[in-house]
Formats: C-alpha cells, sequence, structure tokens
C-alpha cells in the first residue's frame, strides 16, 4: 500500500512534509516544556467564570469540574483556560493514556491532518482501518482466543450495542440480559437500562429487562461464588432460552474498581457455557490496564471469549465476536468509524503498549500501580480514617477516602482539584476515588508530585469542616 505510483504515498515522502513535521514537533516541545503545576491567573478568573456559566447555560447544566482546558499540555500536566495547570490522573476517564501533547504522537498524526477527509465510515474507509482491525485481531488471539472478527466504531457505548445486537441476533427470541450487580455499559437507550444505575434512566421506558447478578465478594469468596452460580441458574431456570447474553466487566470500572480471582470466573464461564449463555467482556476501560493488553488475558479466560468490547485508551473502539456469532448484512452499520487521526493515534498506541515493557507482574504497570499503592499505604499508616483500600489493579488505582460516603468522595474531589489533581469518582457504598492516570507517558516523579498532594489533601484539616 506505500506504492510510490500513489499520489498519497508521494505526498507523504514530500520533503516539505518531513520539515512541517519537525518544526511542529519542535515547537510543540519547547513550548509544553514552560508547564509547571500551578494555580490560576487572577486576571483570567472573571472571563473563565463568564465562559463557565456560558457552557452551562448551553448544554444544560454545569460541568462536573470548572474545566476548560487551553489546549497545551504535556504528560500528566494540562492547562486551563485560566492558566492553572494541573496533574491529570483521570485522562477523560481513561481515554489519554499516552499523556497530553505527546510529541511523539503529532509526528504519527501528520499524515492524518493531510488525509483527504476528517472522518472514515461505512462506505468509505482508509487502509487504516484495514491495518488497524487486523492488528486488534492478532493481539486479541494472541493467547488462545478465537476471536475472528473486529468491527470499528466510534465510541466504547455503541461497541457495547453493537455487541448486544449481535447477541440477540444470535440467540433468535431471546429478550434478556445477564449482568453484575453496579454494572456499567454505557448512556445510550439499551446501555443505560444495563447500566446498574437507575438514576441514569430517569423517565425512560424499559424495553429490554436485565438481570442482576452479585458480584464476587473478597471477604466471603466461597459463599460468595456459589451465591452467583445459584442466580445465574435460577435466572436461567426462570427465563428458560430466554437471556441472549451475560455482560460482565472483568474488573468493574464504575463500580468501584473491584475484580475476582481467575477461579470465581472460570467457575461463572463454564457454567454459562453449560447453560449455551455467550460470554460477553466488556473491556472499555480495563482494556491496556491491566496485567496484560486484554484483562480475559490477564485472567487466563481466552477460550471463553465469545464477544469482547474495548474502548477509551484505544482512541477508536471495537466489537470483537468469534465467527459463529457473526451477524447477517445490515445489522452493523454506521456513518462515522472515527475519525482519521484516532485510527492513526489507535494504531501508535498499540504499538507503545506492544513494544513497551508494560505487561506482566514486573511490567511497568505494575510498577506504576505499586508506586501508588506504596504512598496510599503510608498515608493509611499515618491516618487510616482518611484513606483505605482496596488500591484497584494495574493501570486502574483507586482508594476509599473518609468513611466512604458520597459526600466525602466530593469533598475530596473537589479538594483534590483545587490543589492540582483531577480525579474521579467509582462506585458506592463506598463511594471511592478513582486514577486513570496515563501511563503511556508518566514519570516517577510525576507520580510522587501527585502522592505529594493527595496526602496534603488528605491529612488536611479542611476537610473536617
Amino acid at each position: 500500500m506505500d506504492s510510490e505510483s500513489l499520489i498519497a504515498q508521494q505526498l507523504l515522502s514530500d520533503p516539505r512534509v518531513a520539515q512541517a513535521t519537525e518544526l511542529l514537533s519542535a515547537a510543540l516541545t519547547e513550548h509544553s516544556a514552560k508547564l509547571s503545576a500551578r494555580g490560576p491567573d487572577a486576571e483570567l478568573a472573571e472571563p473563565y467564570q463568564k465562559w463557565l456559566e456560558v457552557f452551562a447555560q448551553l448544554r444544560g447544566n454545569a460541568l462536573f469540574f470548572p474545566y476548560l482546558g487551553s489546549g497545551v499540555g504535556q504528560g500528566a500536566l494540562v492547562e486551563l483556560a485560566d492558566g492553572s495547570v494541573k496533574y491529570d490522573m483521570i485522562t477523560g476517564i481513561g481515554v489519554h493514556a499516552m499523556g497530553h501533547a505527546n510529541p511523539e504522537l503529532v509526528r504519527e498524526l501528520v499524515p492524518a491532518v493531510l488525509a483527504d477527509t476528517v472522518m472514515q465510515g461505512n462506505l468509505q474507509q482508509n487502509s487504516e482501518s484495514l491495518l488497524l482491525s487486523k492488528h486488534l485481531v492478532t493481539l486479541a488471539n494472541q493467547k488462545g482466543a478465537s476471536l475472528d472478527h473486529c468491527f470499528l466504531t466510534s465510541s466504547g457505548a455503541m461497541a457495547n450495542e453493537n455487541a448486544f445486537k449481535i447477541l440477540f441476533q444470535h440467540k433468535a427470541g431471546s429478550s434478556r440480559i445477564l449482568a453484575f450487580e453496579n454494572a456499567f455499559a454505557g448512556r445510550t437507550h439499551l446501555t443505560g437500562q444495563v447500566t446498574d444505575r437507575p438514576k441514569n434512566r430517569v423517565g425512560q421506558p424499559l424495553t429490554v429487562p436485565v438481570d442482576y447478578v452479585p458480584f464476587y465478594d473478597a471477604a466471603r469468596p466461597e459463599e460468595s461464588t456459589q451465591r452467583t452460580l445459584q442466580t445465574v441458574e435460577n435466572l436461567v431456570r426462570r427465563y428458560p432460552d430466554a437471556h441472549s447474553g451475560f455482560i460482565m466487566e472483568l474488573v468493574q470500572g464504575e463500580g468501584g474498581y473491584y475484580s475476582a480471582p481467575r477461579e470465581f470466573f472460570v467457575q461463572l464461564c463454564q457454567r454459562l457455557r453449560g447453560l449455551e449463555v455467550p460470554i460477553f467482556f466488556d473491556e472499555i476501560q480495563t482494556f491496556g490496564r491491566t496485567h496484560a493488553p486484554f484483562a480475559f488475558q490477564m485472567l487466563e479466560l481466552d477460550e471463553f471469549a465469545d464477544v469482547v468490547t474495548i474502548g477509551k485508551m484505544s482512541q477508536i473502539c471495537a466489537t470483537f465476536f468469534r465467527k459463529e456469532l457473526n451477524p447477517k448484512p445490515g445489522l452493523l452499520s454506521q456513518t462515522f468509524t472515527s475519525s482519521t487521526t484516532a485510527i492513526v493515534a489507535a494504531r501508535w498506541i498499540l504499538r507503545k503498549m506492544i513494544d513497551g515493557d508494560y505487561y506482566g507482574p514486573d511490567g511497568r504497570i505494575a510498577e506504576i500501580h505499586q508506586r501508588f499503592v506504596a504512598r496510599f499505604e503510608a498515608i493509611h499508616a499515618q491516618a487510616p480514617d482518611r484513606i483505605s483500600g482496596p488500591w484497584g489493579i494495574g493501570g486502574m488505582v483507586a482508594f476509599t477516602p473518609l468513611d466512604g460516603s458520597p459526600e466525602a468522595a466530593k469533598k475530596v474531589l473537589h479538594a483534590l482539584y483545587e490543589a492540582g489533581v483531577i480525579a474521579f469518582v467509582a462506585g458506592a457504598g463506598p463511594a471511592r476515588v478513582r486514577f486513570l492516570p496515563p501511563f503511556l507517558s508518566l514519570t516517577d516523579d510525576e507520580i510522587e508530585s501527585v502522592c505529594d498532594i493527595v496526602e496534603r489533601v488528605l491529612l488536611s484539616d479542611a476537610l473536617d469542616q
């Protein structure tokens, strides 16, 4: 596809493109290097507040944080339009794993900016989509899975929507979905029904019944496992041949960063196989962030993967499925696959993931996690009423603040934001603070700086007021 007979290749080989790329990279590197964590510029406070108020009016509700980015950053640092510079530990809820303004990625994106269209889609896809799909399928199957197909899409919710459509068509006549309690599948009409959060669907008609199954309880491992298995048996017996599949997050994201040992999932998946219920691994948030590229690979569940979805850090989302589940033409289609820049960025991210030393028990992701854990445990030892575990897994880092109430979590989140660290909430009962740090660029110094701020905030007397 790189034949010199193609004008596209002649364009990319033009020395002016190389020169422009070097200039852009140099300018970005030079100006990003000026960034350091700091508070807002007093002169920008009033106009910034007005912008926030206008935006809130336009969108109908205020932003969770008063965050309007300037468009400049460096790694974990991001500049806001009020002049402040903060440590971004939530990265768009896991999207910006490469960090802000990564100069290496910017160099990769120049050809995408020069491409003939902004978006690729149903009728017109460029070679980048083919190469990305091939790379993804190879990666998904590298430890023995049989995921023959990969359908690209522009959002995690749509990847999950497509998965459900595949499952419902595969099991003709099925009308129900199995899911774990505290599941989060998205915010479309269907995925919002699967998401175990009633407040997210107030006023929405319920059209697809979802049967919730209790998740693993680390305090009662054997009892909770048997309870899960028995609940599945009871539901399938009550609604024979009615379940299209079981969607499961192997690490519950919005549910609070809880996971379970391999033995729990093996027993559950084997039971589902015996009941002829397809297995759907939702890896929108876990993809790339555990001790293997996929969480199902980390847990060695490859043989059970019927449908898998990825998103967030991959930039472009995807639904993988076995050939036996390949749907009839017309079921999956969309105007937009995604932007050419997102597709090119996805290929670069995959290369970084695989070529870098990120995975395994001694990989960079495990190292990053342990550095956070060491600092959190030190704070816990000093003030056990201020922070407690568990601490999450891999690049999904979490802690329970204060008494774990929603009010306490919100107070800590906003105190961290004001102090210069952007995080987010997860879970309920307890509510937890979660990080999804930019692990592809995060430095040890940045981890220490972030943890210094976390320590100051958690030990501050202001939280008692």
